[in-house]
């Protein structure tokens, strides 16, 4: 009789340590774009004295002009005047093209009753109707919010219009089997799948109020930080005019940013599956 041998394994030892790879530094956001607006802004400044002061300006000139125009009281004057249709034409816009962007995408009547409105709008150059506009409601404040309104409205209202037909259906039929109620459907399963196409229109709908602000001061009443820049423009005063500019730029960066940060407190799920973050 043979005697068979047992196989054991042989002993291992789990006391080697576990070396684990330190992830690559990274430049966090701020820091490249206050490298970016470094090399920017100097390199405007080298070559912007070599430039005839008729057809541009440079860094240093502009803050110069700046504080003069802010001393004499004209650019603060100028910024409330902008500022005022500006916010009030964007927050109505907002307020009704959120609810008819829900509403056209969840109602089949509603979408082809008045969908076609809406793309004909938002395709339409609004600016031809200024003339008309300046008729109907005059030169002053109102007539601003209203070209404001309309240029922001359109954007918004699709943005949540498609947000509201990209929601995946499964979704829906779900709360629907559970006997949940249109309200409820609407309140706890549409209206957080569509918050990001809304915080994306919003976005839009800054770019376009900020460029029927600018417009609408141009061709009504001459006024507010377009009247600025097209006084400084005629008086060749190229420094003063490159001040409101700047100003409205900022804004625009400002509040689009706001818009952002509101976004990933209201919606913080959306940054985590987009594999975004805020270094």
């Amino acid at each position: 009789m043979t005697g068979s041998t047992q196989y054991r394994p042989a002993a291992t030892t789990s006391n080697a340590p576990v070396v684990r790879n330190k992830p690559a530094w990274r430049m966090p956001n701020w820091a490249i774009t206050a490298l970016s607006l470094f090399v920017v802004l100097g390199t405007w400044e080298f070559f912007g004295p070599r430039i005839n002061p008729l057809f541009a300006s440079y860094p240093s000139e502009i803050v110069k002009a700046f504080w003069s125009m802010t001393v004499s009281g004209r650019l603060p004057e100028a910024f409330l005047a902008s500022m005022q249709p500006f916010l009030a034409g964007y927050f109505i816009a907002a307020v009704l093209a959120i609810p008819a962007g829900l509403l056209i995408g969840r109602s089949r009547v509603c979408d082809a009753a008045f969908g076609i409105y809406v793309i004909a709008g938002y395709s339409t150059p609004l600016i031809a109707l200024v003339p008309l506009l300046m008729i109907w409601f005059g030169l002053g404040f109102m007539v601003k919010m209203v070209i404001i309104f309309l240029l922001t409205f359109f954007p918004v209202c699709i943005n949540t219009w498609v947000g509201v037909q990209a929601v995946p259906k499964t979704l829906v039929e779900v709360g629907t089997a559970f006997c949940a109620p249109p309200s409820s459907v609407m309140r706890e399963i549409v209206l957080p799948a569509v918050l990001p196409y809304i915080m994306a229109g919003l976005r839009l709908g800054i770019g376009k109020a900020v460029i029927a602000m600018v417009i609408a001061e141009f061709l009504t009443s001459i006024s507010g930080l377009g009247g600025v820049i097209v006084s400084s423009a005629n008086s060749f005063r190229t420094a003063e005019m490159f001040v409101p500019i700047i100003i409205i730029m900022v804004l625009a960066v400002v509040l689009t940013n706001l818009v952002s940060f509101i976004e990933h407190k209201v919606a913080p799920w959306q940054s985590e599956l987009a594999g975004r973050d805020s270094a």
